[in-house]
């Protein structure tokens, strides 16, 4: 069975360069540079300022006209800076997908840099703030009613676990070093935590360590990549408090967010463990050890209990 990542359409350089200049004469000619390939997206660079991304699997489609039409809604809202689309680009015979252009923003992905525990804690109450205002954002009934929702099941535990321990076993099989014996044991305890009953927030939708954006002080400066934004449960953003940093980061995180009451903060735990089995397995598979790492950091932080205020106990 062919990899949920695998492209199903390829775009060169030189395409994508065509591309941009064809429907983008004011940019020509385009200097493009490769920025990164992930699930769903191929990124270029454009003349050093601006961010293209070109969708390279069909499903992706609808994340970026989502993505394009809800980020400016957001933008104005967030303590930090998050990509607004500028250019919109349409299918062509050449290449069946619509495609976007947003500015360029300056840091480095946050998987990309080696971070020590201190570096993580001092990002803590910038991303709780960050949440904060995002969940924060009022949504009316004619919004709740519009969508998007979680098309996806993110929040889906019963759904999600049987998914995790299949990956789970898969990397056992091929020998990674993943504690799989705390993974079952965590995914079981927290498979019937009860859902989310209250009202819809928006929420980023697939937030981890690719996803945030630092400076050269490693210092979390804006948040990228939006394509799974939708009205749904917050615990799937707060999992951020699960596999980006570690447990003495987490008091401080819950203070600039504020409460959080104890069944979110579960599901936010649960998530940790899809990602980290996902992105082991994915970094693996594509030899992508920056990713990689970032799904055992996912896997050892979830796996570890929050220690209480008092030190006498987990949570």
């Amino acid at each position: 069975m062919a990899p949920v990542w695998e492209a199903d359409i390829t775009l060169t350089r030189e395409d994508a360069t065509g591309l941009v200049e064809r429907q983008f004469p004011e940019l020509a000619p385009a200097r493009m540079e490769p920025l990164g390939t992930g699930w769903d997206n191929t990124a270029y660079t454009v003349n050093g300022r601006w961010v293209f991304r070109f969708p390279r699997r069909k499903v992706a489609v609808r994340l970026l006209e989502h993505e394009s039409r809800l980020l400016p809604r957001l933008a104005s809202h967030l303590p930090l800076r998050i990509p607004e689309p500028v250019w919109l680009g349409r299918p062509e015979e050449s290449y069946p997908y619509p495609f976007a252009g947003y500015e360029l923003l300056p840091g480095v992905t946050a998987c990309a840099v080696t971070w020590t525990p201190e570096e993580r804690l001092r990002n803590a109450a910038t991303l709780g703030s960050f949440l904060a205002a995002l969940h924060g954002i009022p949504v009316d009934d004619e919004t709740l009613a519009r969508g998007p929702g979680d098309e996806l099941d993110r929040a889906n535990l019963k759904k999600r676990a049987p998914m995790i321990l299949e990956r789970l076993a898969k990397l056992e099989e091929e020998g990674a070093e993943v504690d799989g014996a705390a993974v079952r044991a965590w995914i079981s305890r927290l498979v019937d935590t009860p859902p989310w009953k209250r009202r819809a927030c928006w929420v980023h939708g697939d937030l981890y360590a690719r996803h945030l954006l630092v400076d050269e002080h490693h210092t979390v400066t804006g948040v990228i990549d939006w394509g799974d934004v939708h009205l749904g449960d917050p615990a799937i953003d707060l999992t951020i408090a699960f596999t980006f940093l570690p447990p003495e980061a987490r008091g401080a995180f819950r203070e600039a967010y504020g409460e959080i009451d104890e069944a979110t903060w579960d599901r936010a735990r649960f998530r940790a463990f899809h990602y980290g089995v996902a992105l082991v397995q994915y970094g693996r598979s594509e030899g992508d050890e920056a990713i990689t790492r970032v799904g055992h950091d996912a896997l050892r932080f979830g796996a570890t209990p929050t220690p209480s205020p008092s030190g006498r106990g987990p949570g």
